[in-house]
């Protein structure tokens, strides 16, 4: 009887070598960079400290309820400093449509309060400081760094990047963890943070979730549709 062997939880199944897996990579980064040549964050925002708010309200949260929702919130708490001294009830009338209400409103001031603390009320620039910030994880730290600081600490990896990616063939994991180690494998350093504002712009305009449009979509020739049926001829 063959002995049974744990599956590999990391690394593409569509390009063996790793110099093929970095080759592959870099057709798809090139191919949504001519799909989106200026990727912007779809979270709206005017400061790191508004962006760093935005992004942990995000979670289990579509963009564009945040969106409608931040306006009221950063016109009452602008800063820090503000959201800080901030009374719990009425960040949690504000944030109430966002769902987690109760969660989130502690988080953001609880973060408010430690940059007042620890940061005289600024946005640190470093991961290890970001996440050591109350409601920050490595997601949230990646996604402020890169588009307020411009500072490539890593890959956001959200739904449409977990996804998307397997379907590209870069990784084969379902753990973010694992799959933002597989991309920054592969891709160049200068890609980290275009690369996941590119694919998400992709997974919203065509590789949608229930019913990607492959015959639609101009990546089709070099994407290996990892886990899709077949393609009608």
């Amino acid at each position: 009887m063959a002995k049974k062997t744990k599956p590999v939880e990391s690394g593409s199944s569509y390009a063996d070598s790793l110099d093929d897996k970095k080759k592959h990579a870099r057709k798809i980064a090139r191919g949504l960079a001519r799909l989106f040549p200026e990727p912007e964050c779809a979270l709206i925002h005017d400061s790191p400290f508004q962006l760093l708010v935005a992004t942990i309200l995000s979670a289990q949260c579509t963009d564009e309820r945040v969106n409608a929702t931040t306006p009221t919130l950063f016109k009452k708490y602008p800063t820090a400093a503000k959201l800080a001294a901030g009374k719990q009830a009425d960040v949690e009338k504000i944030v109430y449509p966002l769902g987690f209400f109760r969660a989130k409103a502690t988080n953001i001031r609880k973060m408010a309060q430690a940059l007042m603390e620890d940061h005289e009320g600024e946005v640190p620039k470093t991961l290890k400081e970001l996440v050591a910030l109350p409601g920050v994880g490595r997601k949230t730290a990646n996604v402020v760094l890169g588009t307020a600081f411009d500072i490539p600490s890593g890959v956001v990896v959200d739904t449409h990047v977990k996804r998307i990616c397997n379907l590209f063939g870069l990784t084969t994991s379902k753990n973010p963890e694992i799959i933002e180690r597989d991309l920054m494998e592969v891709l160049p350093k200068k890609e980290w943070i275009a690369f996941s504002h590119r694919v998400i712009l992709h997974g919203r305009a065509t590789c949608v979730a229930r019913k990607p449009r492959c015959q639609e979509c101009a990546l089709l020739k070099i994407c290996p549709r990892i886990g899709l049926n077949p393609l009608n001829q």
